[in-house]
């Protein structure tokens, strides 16, 4: 995959209360480069339990490719070529909810828990190019695998 026209991925998911903070770090881990560093931030819920965000930026081309890797994995990744220009933005945003729970056993698949939000390149900058570049993108990774 020579070129990847992600400009870059934020991946970002909530550790409630209920939840053990080393498992939902390692269920965010399972699409991050080894020792990517996870940003934390502390909110509170609505009846004030405390709830960490755990966030992270992947830049550097590299890295990027390794987060589109382990999409490969989607049991569904047809279906998520598919579904392309509902998930792709007029902001030339790729959105996709994956599963924290199958994250944290070592499976992709799409479900709850991790928000994926990848900044396509499009000259120009409308859905229609982002739509086509990932669509290029995530038909290049699947015929890799």
């Amino acid at each position: 995959m020579p070129q990847i026209p992600l400009h870059y991925v934020d991946l970002r998911t909530f550790c409630y209360a209920t939840e053990d903070e080393k498992r939902v770090e390692e269920a965010l881990r399972t699409f991050l480069p080894e020792e990517f560093e996870i940003e934390r931030a502390e909110s509170e819920g609505h009846f004030g339990d405390r709830i960490l965000v755990l966030s992270a930026r992947v830049e550097r081309a590299d890295e990027v490719r390794h987060v589109l890797s382990r999409l490969a994995d989607l049991e569904s990744f047809d279906d998520l070529i598919d579904e392309l220009d509902e998930r792709v933005t007029k902001n030339t945003e790729l959105f996709l909810r994956l599963d924290k729970q199958g994250a944290f056993a070592g499976d992709v698949r799409l479900g709850t828990g991790i928000t994926f939000r990848g900044k396509v390149e499009a000259y120009p900058a409308k859905k229609e190019q982002a739509v086509e570049n990932a669509e290029e993108v995530l038909e290049r990774l699947r015929d890799d695998e």
